[in-house]
């Protein structure tokens, strides 16, 4: 897949309920989002549009309505938004993220521990 775009915090909200639903009409992302942001129509379509720009969605037109569907995976969009948010914040440093959020007690022992079951399997298939 090619470089994945950025995707702006309003944009990710309009991207989540694309994921969820692979097809879906701006009448009812809207419709999904009014709980959720007190985003106008107009809004939303602008966000839509960003995204069409963006190539991170794509359209069929069925009569008068457009359906969207996603043309970036989820995990890609998460995976490109988590390294750069790595380089951005910790200079690249996945090392230093952990340790801050351990050190400020933003994970829980329970996690901790997960995590180190994560790493050990992870490891263990490497070897």
């Amino acid at each position: 897949m090619g470089e994945i775009p950025k995707i702006s915090n309003a944009e990710w909200e309009v991207m989540k309920i694309i994921w969820n639903h692979s097809e879906i009409t701006s009448i009812n992302i809207i419709q999904e989002l009014k709980d959720k942001a007190a985003w106008k129509p107009a809004t939303v379509k602008t966000l839509i549009n960003r995204l069409l720009n963006k190539n991170a969605i794509g359209f069929n037109k069925s009569g008068t309505e457009y359906i969207y569907f996603p043309l970036l995976a989820e995990e890609e969009c998460i995976k490109s938004e988590s390294q750069s948010f790595i380089n951005r914040v910790f200079n690249g440093s996945m090392k230093s993220m952990l340790l801050n959020f351990v050190e400020s007690k933003e994970i829980s022992e329970m996690d901790i521990n997960e995590l180190k079951n994560i790493l050990n399997q992870s490891s263990k298939k490497e070897g």
